[in-house]
């Protein structure tokens, strides 16, 4: 049973993956240690008018309220700098790690053992540790350089989940899109959820 899950957020587009996913997350009564980076922070704002500070205290204060979360107790926000944190120790891996959304910049750090932030170090832990590890990268064309650095991760191990939307669910709202890719990474998981109509 999934128990305690880091989801880190990059400055790629894709901020209502991560929001969902989040919510759908502390829903579930998982805890979830969370960061976000410095161009993810910008990204939050451009896409969903969520307005984040550098302090970790303050990203948690306006994540709960933009989420509606009344019990933060298993929401718990590290800097990106942190290198107290307990994500970036073999010795209090979490059970499960999501980068969503990825960006490539993330995505080459990581395939290439460069663990120069909270979010690469705590991927790097992750693989050595060889947990589950789960990236949503979002770019479009993707170039050989994206394309081998996926191969490279996807043969560690790694779920790479491009956010698709699939229309044989006939969605009608950007919610319903979101959801689906939602239910997908919540699926690579191992997280029950009924986000979506199955077969």
């Amino acid at each position: 049973m999934i128990k305690k899950v880091t989801l880190a957020v990059t400055g790629a587009s894709g901020m209502p993956y991560a929001v969902a996913l989040l919510k759908q997350l502390l829903q579930a009564k998982i805890a979830v240690n969370f960061v976000i980076s410095k161009a993810g922070i910008i990204t939050m704002h451009q896409e969903l008018d969520i307005a984040l500070a550098l302090s970790p205290n303050l990203i948690r204060d306006k994540m709960m309220e933009s989420l509606e979360i009344a019990d933060g107790k298993l929401f718990k926000v590290y800097g990106i700098d942190d290198w107290y944190a307990p994500i970036a120790s073999g010795s209090s891996v979490d059970d499960v790690m999501i980068i969503c959304p990825c960006s490539m910049a993330t995505l080459a750090k990581i395939a290439n053992g460069i663990g120069d932030d909270l979010i690469a170090r705590s991927a790097d832990v992750v693989l050595k540790e060889r947990k589950n590890l789960i990236i949503v990268p979002r770019e479009t064309p993707f170039s050989a350089i994206h394309l081998e650095n996926m191969l490279k991760l996807a043969r560690l191990g790694v779920s790479v989940i491009p956010p698709v939307p699939a229309f044989y669910t006939h969605p009608e709202t950007i919610d319903d899109m979101v959801n689906f890719v939602v239910s997908r990474i919540l699926d690579q998981a191992g997280i029950t959820n009924s986000l979506i109509e199955r077969w």
